[in-house]
């Protein structure tokens, strides 16, 4: 059976993040993609010029509409935008906590655009990160839920996911990919304990949507029924190839999009890109 994975997100035209990036990885990882819209953005790879919000309601009205109709196997959620649309969202959510819910908390775009309004973020914390099933936080992100400085080292950005996890979510992967270094470590916080995630870092600029792109791998490794720890270095897997194949493709001047489908396209050349 196909698993249905429902994305609550924001819109990106350029198509690198977002939405667009969360139903490439769910095609990619063979999971049948919903999408409900918080956002629309003006944006390209080389950073975002316009945000239009959608009114707390209608994004309400959206979930609502899969859910009464469709089975949801598993929720990604990215950006939220606001402190009204956080609370609509956890609103829908409470009657469905028997559901795996992703939550990538969307704060500032790649060029440095803010996609997260500041007193969102202790709406954010107190009303979903407990509906979590796991936060994906990148280092930035996780000390801005925290109210706390940037980690630089793994024992901070260890101290951090287990802080974050006592704020509700059943799991925390903190993301080191803002690491200096050749290096790029992730860190799952659960009731069992810390366990790392090795990667080296892939000499690219072509970067963009790589956290929407990694929690959208998650949630759909989730809805398969895949084991937590399964589903991270699968996902990070998945992620690691996208990013190594980055360069195959030519999207736009500034941070390019991944490669999703770097296990499915082929090269002009005839060999899988």
């Amino acid at each position: 059976m196909i698993r249905n994975v429902l994305s609550i997100a924001g819109s990106d035209p350029s198509g690198g993040a977002g939405i667009q990036a969360d139903l490439k990885a769910f095609a990619a990882r063979g999971v049948y993609g919903m999408a409900a819209l918080t956002a629309l953005t003006a944006q390209n790879t080389r950073g975002v010029s316009g945000v239009h919000l959608v009114p707390a309601a209608f994004v309400a009205d959206q979930i609502r509409s899969v859910f009464s109709d469709i089975r949801v196997d598993a929720v990604k959620i990215g950006m939220i935008a606001n402190a009204e649309i956080a609370d609509a969202v956890a609103d829908v959510l409470q009657h469905h906590r028997d559901i795996p819910v992703v939550l990538d908390p969307v704060m500032v775009a790649k060029g440095g655009a803010n996609l997260l309004d500041p007193d969102a973020v202790d709406i954010l914390t107190r009303r979903l990160l407990p509906l979590a099933s796991v936060l994906t936080p990148n280092l930035p992100e996780a000390a801005a839920l925290l109210h706390a400085k940037v980690a630089q080292s793994r024992e901070a950005m260890a101290e951090q996911s287990e802080a974050l996890r006592s704020l509700g979510p059943a799991a925390v992967l903190v993301k080191g990919g803002h690491f200096a270094g050749d290096e790029s470590p992730d860190v799952l916080s659960t009731s069992d304990g810390l366990r790392w995630f090795e990667a080296l870092r892939v000499p690219t600029v072509n970067t963009h949507g790589t956290g929407c792109t990694l929690s959208s791998a998650l949630a759909a490794e989730l809805a398969k029924g895949a084991e937590l720890h399964q589903a991270v270095a699968a996902a990070k897997a998945y992620l690691a190839g996208a990013v190594a194949k980055a360069d195959t493709l030519d999207v736009g001047l500034g941070h390019g999009p991944v490669q999703h489908f770097h296990q499915l396209w082929k090269t002009q050349e005839g060999h899988q890109s």
